[in-house]
């Protein structure tokens, strides 16, 4: 049995808070040294980031200085010719429309009379992610037979008479890839095509497109595309007479190819090749070669060689046509 003297000694003792125990001396001096340490290591690394921003310094402006010197030993070739002589800055090309004008003439009297009119115009321009074109062409021509003096003349025949009008947009996708569309109207009376008018819609591939240095340039494009035209037909030569319309549909692929030989001197080809696949088969094919040959920076000389493959032509047509002209092209 407990006695109450000894419980009472125990409570009291319970009451009463536990004295602190002093903290060894060797584990307060580890910790002054490791503190000093850590400070210590700070200076280190805060004298070792000022001396690298200094380093970083020096060197950038060694760099700045360096590049003076180069550019003032060094000729700009942006701003000097050939020989060292200062010249001024190509200025940037604007965003404005290039256009080329052809007139073509041949006119023939006496004991003959004929005379041939032809003419081509196209147009065309050029932004990051839009090309607009525009080609026009027509011809008139006319001739009278040889009579011998005092004959009554025979009256003069038409051998030329027809107008093509096409207008083109391209949409860029990337600088080698765009889709088009394409609107065109032409008449032809010798062919006894009173008007075709056509629209198509594709898609336009840059195979290259380089200018070289001696300013010569070369152009790769091939168009494919899904096409429709309606032709209405009518015989205007020998008598007149009305036709049937036709229609005419399918794939067209087209190629558009420019070589310069010299600066001066360039071959341009143009290809259209469509089979119709409605009303029966048919195939149109078109071929234009030009060689151009610039006298001065905006006048030039074109020689064009043209033909023209029907294998369904109105009736009593022949199915291929051709034709040369020599021609003087205005540049603006």
């Amino acid at each position: 049995m407990i006695s109450v003297p000894t419980l009472l000694s125990t409570l009291l003792l319970l009451q009463t808070p536990p004295a602190e125990t002093p903290a060894p001396a060797d584990d307060k001096a580890a910790s002054e040294q490791r503190a000093a340490a850590a400070a210590d290591a700070a200076e280190r690394a805060a004298a070792a980031a000022e001396r690298a921003a200094a380093a970083n310094a020096r060197i950038t402006e060694a760099i700045k200085l360096l590049a003076q010197e180069i550019s003032r030993a060094a000729p700009d070739l942006a701003t000097t010719g050939p020989d060292g002589k200062p010249v001024a800055p190509p200025a940037p090309k604007p965003d404005v429309w290039n256009a080329t004008v052809g007139l073509g003439l041949i006119f023939i009297t006496g004991n003959a009379s004929t005379v041939t009119l032809n003419g081509a115009a196209t147009a065309e321009r050029k932004s990051e992610h839009w090309i607009y074109s525009a080609q026009a062409s027509g011809s008139y021509g006319e001739s009278r037979a040889p009579t011998l003096e005092g004959q009554e003349q025979a009256p003069n025949q038409v051998v030329a008479l027809n107008a093509a009008l096409q207008l083109r947009v391209d949409h860029r996708f990337t600088p080698q890839i765009s889709g088009y569309i394409l609107g065109r109207g032409e008449t032809d009376h010798v062919k006894s095509v009173e008007f075709r008018g056509s629209g198509e819609a594709g898609i336009g591939v840059i195979w290259w497109d380089v200018k070289r240095q001696d300013g010569s340039e070369s152009f790769l494009r091939t168009d494919l595309a899904l096409s429709y035209a309606r032709e209405t037909r009518f015989q205007y030569y020998p008598t007149r007479t009305d036709l049937p319309d036709v229609s005419l549909g399918g794939p067209r692929a087209g190629l558009a190819f420019r070589h310069g030989i010299t600066k001066d001197v360039a071959f341009v080809d143009e290809v259209s090749v469509l089979p119709s696949l409605i009303e029966g088969s048919r195939l149109l094919v078109t071929n234009q070669a030009q060689l151009n040959v610039r006298l001065t920076r905006a006048l030039a000389v074109a020689t064009t060689f043209l033909v023209q493959y029907d294998s369904m032509p109105a009736p009593g047509k022949f199915p291929t046509d051709t034709s040369l002209s020599v021609s003087a092209a205005v540049t603006f």
